[in-house]
């Protein structure tokens, strides 16, 4: 009786667990002008993994597998292509180095650098991604699975970030531990699916 009791209350929270993660996105924010935003080339700029760098390889996976997944776009340039086109073009680099500094210490997104890494890596879009959190954890003694992304989808012509978004997903677990790619690959879909295209 009492086993029946322990597993009911299991499902329980596994049921609200489901219910919690899935009632949408963190946040989600679209510019007015995202409706006549349809871009066929996507370029994903290195993943922005902060301190989980254990989570950059599996992540320069599972982000262009999604996007494909959704055949959405003509061509999806992954992180590995662009660094390789960094490494033999000085000025793509120089132009991506210009462009994120001024991101992240203004806040700023440079229009006419914006448009040289369209021009140099023949993409209509950019996709900023960043890794909040990346980790098992325990919240109210149950052992989580937390995955935590960021996006940021950039139009190249204009510079606008046409869409930035949040989400995050725990996967609760009792002896096996989730796989964290996994429960990424789950937070990359849901977003997936509200991205313009």
């Amino acid at each position: 009786m009492m086993m029946g009791k322990r597993f009911a209350k299991w499902m329980l929270s596994v049921t609200l667990l489901c219910l919690v993660a899935c009632g949408g996105l963190r946040y989600s924010h679209l510019d007015p002008a995202a409706t006549e935003f349809h871009p066929k080339r996507i370029v994903i700029f290195p993943i922005d993994t902060g301190t989980y760098e254990e989570a950059r390889i599996p992540m320069e996976q599972i982000v262009p597998g999604v996007l494909a997944e959704k055949k959405w776009f003509s061509e999806i340039t992954d992180p590995g292509s662009l660094h390789r086109q960094i490494a033999a073009n000085e000025e793509l680099r120089k132009a991506m180095t210009d462009y994120l500094a001024k991101l992240q210490t203004l806040n700023y997104s440079d229009a006419a650098l914006s448009r040289k890494i369209g021009e140099l890596t023949r993409s209509d879009a950019i996709l900023l991604v960043s890794v909040d959190y990346w980790n098992y954890t325990v919240e109210k003694d149950k052992n989580l699975a937390k995955v935590s992304i960021g996006l940021k989808l950039i139009d190249v012509a204009s510079g606008k970030i046409m869409w930035r978004a949040g989400h995050q997903l725990s996967e609760s677990y009792v002896l096996f531990k989730p796989e964290l790619a996994k429960v990424a690959q789950n937070v990359l879909r849901e977003m997936a699916a509200q991205m313009p295209h």
